[in-house]
């Protein structure tokens, strides 16, 4: 198993957040009658490319930060939604949230946040943008953060995003 750059291929440091790539016997021999996904996911030394964003610590334990196809691309910088959610939840007055990214003209795209207030409790989007800014490098920073009653969720518990980048692009939150 071996963590690289998403962007270039190298094999990333301990510690270091990169697409979990593995190889071996266990891994499949490819897509049946889809060669060209094959060749996405396999590459020509043989290293499954998982799609999933991980580090490996100083311990060799594996964690897994998020899925690849779900980090926000700011400029050149890339934003793991899971990292925003986890301290979106530390906030005392959310009960839950999730982040996306919104497409900006200049940027690429911005993290926003769906939150749900914890008991209807009082805060306003400044605050929760605010609590944010304080613990992130700035292009981590929310854009927006929007109200909602529920974050759409799988039954299995995972965030469907599809259905909150969907509202985004209908217009229904500007």
């Amino acid at each position: 198993m071996k963590i690289v750059d998403p962007e270039t291929g190298a094999s990333l440091p301990a510690n270091s957040a990169g697409e979990i790539c593995i190889r071996g016997d266990q891994i499949m021999k490819g897509y049946l009658n889809d060669p060209e996904s094959t060749k996405r996911t396999i590459d020509k030394e043989g290293w499954l490319h998982t799609g999933d964003i991980g580090l490996i610590d100083d311990d060799d334990e594996l964690f897994i930060v998020d899925r690849l196809k779900e980090l926000i691309k700011f400029k050149a910088f890339q934003v793991a939604p899971a990292e925003l959610e986890a301290l979106l939840i530390t906030h005392p007055k959310l009960s839950d949230a999730a982040v996306v990214g919104m497409p900006d003209e200049q940027a690429g795209e911005v993290p926003v946040a769906f939150a749900v207030k914890a008991n209807g409790g009082a805060v306003t989007e400044e605050e929760v943008k605010q609590f944010i800014a304080k613990q992130v490098v700035f292009y981590k920073r929310l854009k927006r953060v929007f109200f909602v009653n529920a974050i759409p969720k799988a039954p299995s518990g995972k965030i469907l995003r599809k259905e909150l980048r969907a509202k985004l692009a209908s217009g229904a939150y500007n």
